[in-house]
Order: C-alpha cells, then structure tokens, then sequence
C-alpha cells in the first residue's frame, strides 16, 4: 500500500486528495477543494493576475500542511488550462515548487483528458462500455471516448470561468449574451465532433463542479452531498430545467442553493450551459455524475509516476 498526495489546479479550483492506494483502489485519507479563481482574467490579458496567484499560494501552504501530516510518500501536482494560456506561467511553477516541495506539471489537453479518464472509470463496473467522459472546467472542456483506455480525446477552450468573463457579463445574462455563448459551445463542439465520435459510447460521464453540482440540484438536494451524487443519472430533460433556472436566476438567487459553493454560483450557468449544448448536440439521454475525475487520476498516476519527495522531509 502506498500513501499518496494528489493537488489539481485548474481555472477555477484547486483541489486535494490524500489517499492510500491499495490493489489499485483508492482509498481516501483526506479531500478538500478551495476556489481561488487563478484563471482570472487570463483569457482577456494572458497572464496570471498577482491576486489570484497570491490565493493560489495561500491554499497550496495549507494542501503542503495536510500533505506532511499525513505523511503521503508520493506527490504529484498538475496544473491545467489557466496555466497553460499564461505567459507568465513560470512565477506560478516556482512559487508551487517553494511550497510544495514538487514542480507543477502543466499538462497538456492530451494529458489532462488521459487523467480525468483514468480517474472517471475506475468506478464505473456495471455500465456499458465504450465511455464518453466529459470534463467540463473553467478554462477547457475535454471529452474522450475509451473502453480499458483513452481511444479518441480532445481538450476544446470552453470552460465556466472563460465563457462568463467572455460572454455571460449581466446578472443574470441577456438573451443575447447567451445566443453569443452558444455560438462558441457550437464552434468548439464542432472541433471536438471532427476528433471524437462521443455517439458510439453507451455510457456518458460528467466530470467536475459544473455537471455534479447540475446533479445535486436535480436531485434536489438540500445541501451538496458526494455520496450521492457520484454515480448519479441524470435525464436530459433535468439538464435542461437546471439550466434554464441557473440561466435566468440573478448570481445571489444561485449563491442561496443549498448545494452551491460560494466560489462557484458566478460562474455556474455557463457550466451548466456547455453541459446543456453538449446533451444536446449528441442527443445524450442521460449524464452519469462522477465525483472521481483528473484528481483521481493523479493519484492511480503518482504511483508509477518517478519518486517525489515528501514536503516534510524537503
């Protein structure tokens, strides 16, 4: 058995997973997940605001913390779409590598669908093959199609944070500010239709914030709850009620569900959106909700992965 830290730092959210990996299970030790928003701004200017990073690094000393009580044996950082649009990506890798203890491997697409593929079928024993997994983040949107592995993947820049600060601007959104937001979901569904044929999977999967918390108000959840969510079906007909209420309600009406995290009730009706578009372009009759995603999927890779070092022995 081995004890390992996993840390996922997308556009939106980073996240933290501790758990011990055991005949190829993984078995939670510690979870956690803080919004610090580091995308921000960075589809407009390029670069990673100095405040955003300043709340990147505020709760990368507090995962750092957890990780060496824990006493994980392994570590392993990966950071995503913010961080691969940014010029100045390189002050974001050395400052996680002073707190850490590890560099952050800013992955591709490619890899970040290979991951949150890895992580989203662990668990999936009973439902049909082949899959269709769906990641819908903040700067990007991945979709792959596998079985045992990846087959076809492709990462699209679609994500909550990029279309809201891009397109969704009033509160709630115009009618028109949404017809302008569908027009780029189609453009990037259009690439992601030429690499990817998501109609031969008979199990379609959501990953992340956006598609679980869609799930918990579909459920009608009073407060957000994981065991339940996980693994969730959620109708097409449940995706389009919960997106048209998100769509029209003003961000405080959001921010008031139960099941909402403060950091997320600005920017979850454009995630909710792509999730909309997506059910629709490929006629997707039901969404199977996966709280195990790219997170998970660090974790399975950190125990192959070379040794990295513990940060209390660093």
């Amino acid at each position: 058995m081995t004890r390992v830290a996993a840390v996922d730092c997308g556009t939106n959210s980073i996240r933290l997973l501790v758990a011990d990996v055991d005949g190829g299970r993984l078995v939670d030790v510690h979870r956690e997940m803080r919004i610090v928003r580091l995308g921000q701004g960075v589809d407009r200017t390029g670069r990673l605001a100095p405040e955003a990073l300043a709340r990147t690094f505020d709760a990368l000393r507090a995962y750092a913390a957890v990780v060496a009580r824990h006493g994980a044996e392994r570590v392993r950082m990966v950071a995503t779409s913010a961080t691969r649009d940014a010029a100045n990506a390189a002050r974001f890798v050395d400052g996680c590598t002073a707190i850490l203890g590890v560099a952050p491997e800013v992955v591709s697409g490619v890899e970040e669908a290979r991951l949150s593929f890895a992580g989203a079928t662990a668990e999936l024993a009973g439902h049909p093959a082949p899959y269709a997994v769906c990641d819908i983040g903040g700067g990007s949107t991945e979709v792959v199609v596998g079985t045992d592995d990846v087959e076809q993947s492709v990462s699209v820049d679609v994500g909550c944070v990029r279309l809201t600060e891009r397109r969704l601007r009033t509160d709630p959104p115009t009618a028109a500010e949404v017809v302008a937001a569908v027009a780029d979901i189609a453009a990037a569904l259009d690439l992601v239709e030429a690499r990817v044929d998501v109609r031969r999977a008979r199990t379609f999967v959501g990953l992340a914030g956006s598609v679980t918390t869609v799930a918990a108000l579909a459920l009608g959840l009073d407060a957000y709850d994981p065991a339940r969510i996980h693994l969730a079906r959620v109708a097409a007909a449940d995706v389009e009620r919960v997106s048209a209420t998100l769509l029209r309600a003003t961000r405080a009406e959001r921010a008031a569900y139960g099941v909402m995290h403060p950091g997320r009730a600005d920017v979850i009706a454009a995630g909710a959106l792509v999730l909309r578009e997506v059910v629709r372009r490929w006629d997707v009759a039901e969404v199977v909700a996966s709280e195990r995603d790219i997170l998970d999927g660090i974790a399975y890779a950190a125990v192959t992965a070379p040794g990295t070092p513990d940060p209390a022995r660093t």
